[in-house]
């Protein structure tokens, strides 16, 4: 297992040594973009003395750990499953000609708390068509590609180079900020030539370089400190598509091991269910079509029966998830008291492409939990009031993102 959070450790560097009282706020957020059936995943009632509905049953053992959240949604963010991209940016409109991204709650969240890690944050992938489907995305709305490949998260974790290795890349690092930094000399030249509009277009670019540039140096930095140590064995890799569940198990330990080893305190996990094709649903059982038609089943029985299954499947595997989190301790609390793991999707129903009243699970994070906040199903609020929730818990002061108005009232810490 990969070095829990050790304050003798964190001492070593002065810039740490205010923070040694409390450990370090993380966030895990994940998301399926197709979603789950909603009938069996919210409860009928709310309050703390909810019951707990079929899917929820899953996780009766963790209640206190956990919120489910009702009646949230993006504004003017619809469209079906052109919404996937947006969960956690918010962008209005993705469906209109010319829509272009903006920043997610990651990135936004890392730029806020600087290079504190030697991965800001951690873009993971389950089945993702890595060209077109992404949580994160840049402050200018560039897509970030999501690691898919255990073994390769792995190494970038854990394997320390030889040190001609280490000098070579920082020989790359050196030489891709000398061409940034003309690229910078020929920017400033041209705007004295340039129309209002084109100004405008070219200080997006400057920014969009500058942040190149600060990642850069903070990449060259963490290139000269040694990585973690971890008695873990580099994990296989599993390339099948069908083998759905196992990948998505896998991908939630690396997940684990990169918060638990502080390689990054920030990481997000998207589920790419719209690209799976037919999966193994048992050792002996595989489902009659790929995981979008399915989604699309028309109150088919058969079809319901083996999505109910998955979601199951998929509310056990957080339930792990979280129980792993709580058995790990961080000085004299538990990981999942300083992680807040955020499950939920940009779709409320895939069968009719809704987007509105979006199942969302908030979990650990310091917070009170072990009720179901219920709000107006058909008035939703914005989700971004969680997400200001969750900036402001991980330290960041932030009044507003995205659609948001305010924070989520009801969360209490």
């Amino acid at each position: 297992m990969a070095l829990p959070w050790l304050e003798t450790i964190q001492s070593v560097f002065p810039n740490d040594q205010a923070k040694t009282a409390e450990p370090p706020q993380r966030m895990l957020l994940i998301s399926n973009n197709l979603g789950v059936l909603p009938k069996p995943f919210f409860p009928r009632n709310s309050g703390i003395d909810y019951e707990l509905s079929p899917y929820l049953s899953k996780l009766a053992d963790i209640r206190d750990d956990f919120t489910v959240i009702s009646g949230l949604s993006h504004p003017d963010v619809a469209g079906g499953h052109s919404t996937e991209n947006c969960f956690l940016t918010a962008a209005r409109g993705p469906t209109r000609s010319g829509f272009r991204n903006s920043i997610s709650l990651d990135q936004f969240a890392a730029e806020a708390l600087g290079p504190v890690t030697r991965f800001p944050s951690i873009n993971l992938g389950v089945n993702i068509d890595k060209a077109n489907r992404s949580l994160s995305w840049t402050r200018d709305g560039s897509l970030l590609p999501a690691e898919d490949s255990a073994p390769a998260l792995f190494r970038r974790m854990f394997v320390q180079g030889n040190p001609n290795d280490v000098a070579r890349q920082l020989h790359r690092l050196d030489e891709r900020g000398s061409i940034l930094d003309t690229l910078l000399e020929d920017a400033r030249q041209l705007k004295k030539r340039l129309s209002h509009s084109d100004l405008a277009r070219l200080d997006q670019y400057l920014t969009s370089v500058r942040e190149v540039e600060e990642r850069l140096y903070s990449a060259r930095e963490w290139e000269l400190r040694p990585k973690p140590v971890t008695d873990e064995l580099a994990p296989d890799g599993i390339t099948d598509k069908k083998l759905f569940f196992t990948k998505f198990e896998l991908m939630l330990s690396m997940a684990q091991l990169a918060l638990e080893s502080d390689s990054s305190r920030i990481v997000t996990l998207m589920v790419d269910a719209f690209a799976t094709p037919a999966f193994q649903l048992h050792a002996n059982q595989q489902t009659t079509d790929g995981y979008h038609n399915l989604s699309h089943h028309g109150q088919s029985a058969e079809k319901v029966a083996q999505l109910e299954d998955a979601d199951h499947q998929q509310l056990g595997l957080l339930r792990d998830l979280l129980q792993n989190l709580a058995n790990k301790r961080q000085g004299e609390r538990r990981l999942l008291d300083s992680t807040m793991v955020l499950y939920g999707s940009n779709m409320g129903d895939s069968n009719t492409h809704e987007n509105t009243n979006l199942p969302i699970l908030l979990a650990g994070g310091g917070f009170s939990h072990g009720q179901h906040l219920a709000y107006d199903r058909r008035n939703n609020k914005p989700l971004c009031n969680l997400f200001v929730s969750m900036l402001q818990r991980m330290g960041v002061e932030a009044e507003a993102f995205g659609s948001s108005a305010g924070t989520l009232t009801g969360l209490q810490i």
